[in-house]
């Protein structure tokens, strides 16, 4: 069991996530074993990726990804929006290169 409390939207995302790294895993038949010597983790650690344990750290799950055969490229995916982005450059918003002081 984890020791961080998740909100249950945040655990299925998770869990879907680590659903995906398995079946790609298993699409491309590697065994656990291999994938966890190509990252340079422990068999324990892909699992609990693969379960989507969110204590394991994001290094981790892209090493898993280039273990897969170069997929930790689409990390860069994550937080990018660029319909939302072009939302805001319509109506005049600009987004700030950082947040602003307490």
């Amino acid at each position: 069991m984890s020791r961080y409390k998740m909100l249950p939207y945040m655990r299925e995302m998770f869990s879907q996530i680590g659903e995906q790294i398995k079946l790609a895993r298993l699409r491309r038949r590697l065994p656990v074993a291999l994938v966890a010597e190509r990252a340079g983790i422990s068999r324990a650690t892909v699992w609990k990726i693969e379960k989507g344990d969110p204590s394991v750290s994001i290094g981790s799950y892209a090493y898993v990804l280039r273990a897969l055969n170069g997929m930790e490229k689409d990390l860069l995916l994550i937080a990018k929006d660029e319909e939302l982005k072009s939302k805001l450059d319509l109506i005049g918003i600009k987004t700030n290169k950082r947040a602003p002081r307490r």
